[in-house]
């Protein structure tokens, strides 16, 4: 259940204490709320009600929700307060395909430029995934699964694409949705990435680009047949738009 930002709460939202990058805590706690659901999509906050919560001033609060509002998870009310936003579906779409047409070429340089303490740090990653499947753990698999990207991602040698498709993965998860024990399994989802590793220990750049599209295009069709309630024999066309090369 959702709870209100005017009361104490022992989640995301809590008493921060003063350090130097009191904006950036505020933020993350914030970030974390609305993806865990504390804070209700639609729902209308004061600057000062959330402030109080923390026990902050309103500066390192505002601050947070103006980079929160940049990465689309807020918005500002002229003279009501910050209203927490909701993922569409049609956002959710367009999210996914972002996703696609950033991370495959990424994955593709990403082959001739990972080293052995990353690829290593892929696996690790992988592992992790796995036993988290075994155990039937969704929440640590994904905080894997996420690690596993940003690997990648970090590889390419491009930060801001790692940054951002990070931000993307918070929108989604804004949503609630996911594709776990209604459409795959854990153990499902963590088999999906075993051969982007092999194809990037091998240096194969087309068949590591291969590897992921099929990977996200799998995860983007199964999550809009899911909340959009489209035929399973739909087509996307995102082959047409995302190359291995």
């Amino acid at each position: 259940m959702a709870i209100s930002a005017e009361t104490e709460t022992g989640g995301s939202l809590r008493e921060i204490k003063a350090e130097s990058s009191l904006t950036a805590r505020v933020r993350e706690s914030i970030r974390e709320a609305i993806i865990d659901g504390e804070l209700e999509p639609g729902s209308l906050h004061s600057v000062q009600s959330l402030a109080d919560i923390f026990k902050v001033s309103r500066t390192p609060v505002r601050e947070a929700l103006i980079d929160l509002a940049g990465a689309d998870m807020v918005e500002f009310e002229r003279n009501r307060g910050v209203r927490i936003l909701e993922t569409s579906v049609h956002d959710l779409e367009e999210i996914l395909v972002l996703r696609i047409l950033l991370e495959v070429p990424a994955t593709h340089r990403a082959a001739g430029r990972i080293d052995a303490e990353g690829l290593d740090g892929l696996r690790q990653e992988l592992d992790a995934m796995s036993e988290a499947a075994a155990n039937g753990d969704e929440a640590t698999m994904m905080q894997h699964d996420r690690r596993f990207h940003e690997l990648i991602n970090t590889a390419s040698g491009n930060s801001r694409l790692t940054e951002y498709v990070d931000s993307l993965r918070d929108l989604i998860l804004t949503r609630g949705v996911s594709t776990v024990d209604s459409t795959r399994s854990l153990t499902e989802i963590a088999e999906e990435h075993e051969g982007i590793v092999v194809a990037l220990a091998s240096g194969n750049a087309d068949a590591a680009a291969s590897a992921m599209k099929r990977h996200l295009v799998n995860t983007a069709s199964l999550l809009l047949q899911q909340e959009g309630g489209r035929s399973s024999d739909l087509s996307l066309g995102w082959e047409d738009l995302v190359t291995g090369a």
